[in-house]
């Protein structure tokens, strides 16, 4: 089975990340008269191109209907590769009991995010700010897709995300040590200075409708919410869970 990645940047993040095998790539026969046109995009295709040669994917030249054909948003290029690797739950574990860092590590559990875009965009910030692993449910969630790479700007090629019953999960990883915050608007108002920063932490995000589910937010050792002074009464999953993320690392900046 294999899939299609779209775009140059999720490309060469998955190149770079070099987590999967990748069988050939589609290049736009006219691409570098193309990139005459936008110059800040020919380093990031240089660098597609040598990958390429140094893994000895094979790169085949074809006309712009052949790529449209893949999808949109494709800017000249499609990458062939296996399915995305899911880690295993050992693995996030092991991230718990032997951490690599100065400061612990940072978890975070998606319970049923089922919008390709908002998980890519949880998958983005969670890279960004240092997230050694992410969990989503066995069922009834979205996965990580080619939608989900591109939405994610290949950020998902670079973390630790598995597949588990997330309430047994995240027993397992209370038992270890961390502290487990779920978010959900119903919770008490999120006062950043009162995290436990020095633990490890992993947070909880629900469903875009419904929230977390009961079972795994009995699970969790408090449910916050971010306090808010408009007219909306909460926040997007993905904006919400992107803030609070942001902003633990932001104070565990000043811890150091």
């Amino acid at each position: 089975m294999q899939e299609v990645i779209l775009g140059q940047q999720p490309i060469v993040e998955v190149l770079r990340a070099a987590r999967r095998r990748a069988f050939r790539l589609y290049l736009l026969q006219s691409k570098e008269e193309q990139l005459e046109k936008a110059p800040s995009q020919i380093n990031k295709l240089k660098e597609i191109l040598q990958l390429c040669h140094q893994r000895n994917i094979p790169i085949q030249k074809v006309d712009r209907l052949k790529l449209d054909s893949l999808g949109s948003n494709h800017q000249g290029i499609a990458l062939f590769v296996e399915p995305y690797p899911y880690a295993d739950f050992a693995d996030i574990l092991e991230l718990i009991s032997s951490p690599s860092e100065e400061t612990k590590p940072m978890f975070l559990v998606l319970d049923m995010i089922q919008d390709p875009q908002n998980l890519g965009t949880l998958l983005r910030t969670a890279e960004a700010v240092g997230v050694r692993g992410v969990l989503l449910p066995f069922r009834r969630s979205a996965l990580v897709t080619p939608a989900v790479v591109h939405a994610s700007s290949g950020a998902s090629e670079h973390l630790h995300i598995c597949q588990a019953n997330l309430a047994q999960a995240i027993e397992r990883m209370k038992k270890l040590g961390v502290w487990v915050i779920g978010l959900d608007s119903s919770g008490d108002d999120l006062l950043i200075s009162q995290l436990p920063y020095q633990d490890s932490l992993a947070f909880v995000v629900g469903n875009e409708g419904e929230g977390i589910r009961p079972l795994v937010r009995a699970s969790c050792d408090m449910i916050l919410r971010l306090p808010m002074c408009g007219n909306i009464e909460s926040l997007n999953a993905a904006v919400a869970g992107s803030i609070v993320l942001y902003l633990t690392w932001l104070s565990r900046l000043k811890m150091v």
